[in-house]
């Protein structure tokens, strides 16, 4: 089964129709949301209705920090994301509401792959995966929930890589190349950051997300072209902060 990995659409209703698009023309059967599904754009009730529908039809979904911070807004906001999270509030509905209080923190996808938005080390404190350090403290966490987990798939750092075991448990790192499958043998373990797919910030303005083929035990990365300045023109026609549009513009 080919599933499509995707994290950080963060209200970007534009990229995650173009990545939605483009892994079912891969041949993707199911989904998997990483979480921050909302914060920082114009559609947060739209992207939402899309997700809900992926999950009703079987995808599996955790929560990420946006997600909750949207649930219960600063009053006086100081951040970007704290403002983005104080505009996003109002334009959900109550359905809506509902599902993120229920998503998790954490989801298994099959037997031996965990599903997280940050580091499976105390999941709901959002850390970061900048490294391989807090790379092998999240597989460690995944390993103590579970021996059989192979695969820890997760976002929120807004970039693609791979993580994995080598024979003598030294911890590597590995920049994929969009589009080119990389190799993932269950015998060692892998964390994949797969990206974002609503705001990305290396200075390529497409999409990202990534495709893991149980069967073949392959991941690929992808780069995903959308209408990007459509996206940002969107955010400027709301009371988003106006670096929400400047960061969808220049994929910063």
């Amino acid at each position: 089964m080919k599933i499509a990995l995707l994290s950080d659409i963060h209200s970007n209703l534009q990229a995650l129709q173009a990545c939605l698009d483009h892994a079912q023309a891969q041949g993707a059967q199911q989904f998997a949301l990483l979480g921050d599904l909302i914060g920082y754009g114009a559609d947060p009730g739209p992207v939402l209705d899309k997700v809900m529908a992926l999950v009703e039809a079987g995808a599996a979904c955790v929560r990420g920090n946006h997600d909750e911070a949207a649930l219960a807004p600063k009053p006086a906001p100081r951040t970007l994301a704290e403002q983005s999270a104080q505009w996003t509030a109002p334009q959900l509905d109550a359905r809506q509401r509902a599902f993120l209080q229920g998503l998790p923190l954490t989801a298994r996808l099959g037997a031996s792959a965990l599903l997280v938005h940050a580091s499976a080390d105390s999941p709901g404190r959002w850390h970061y995966v900048l490294d391989a350090n807090a790379a092998e403290r999240s597989l460690d966490a995944a390993t103590l929930m579970d021996p059989a987990i192979r695969y820890v798939f997760s976002g929120h750092v807004h970039e693609q890589a791979l993580y994995f075991l080598t024979p003598t448990a030294k911890l590597m790192r590995f920049a994929p190349q969009p589009g080119v499958a990389v190799p993932v043998p269950p015998h060692r373990q892998w964390l994949a950051l797969v990206g974002s797919c609503g705001q990305p910030r290396d200075g390529d303005t497409r999409a990202m997300y990534a495709l893991f083929d149980e069967q073949d035990a392959t991941l690929c990365f992808h780069r995903v072209s959308y209408d990007h300045m459509g996206a940002a023109a969107a955010v400027r026609s709301t009371g988003l902060p106006a670096l929400c549009a400047d960061r969808l513009e220049q994929g910063l």
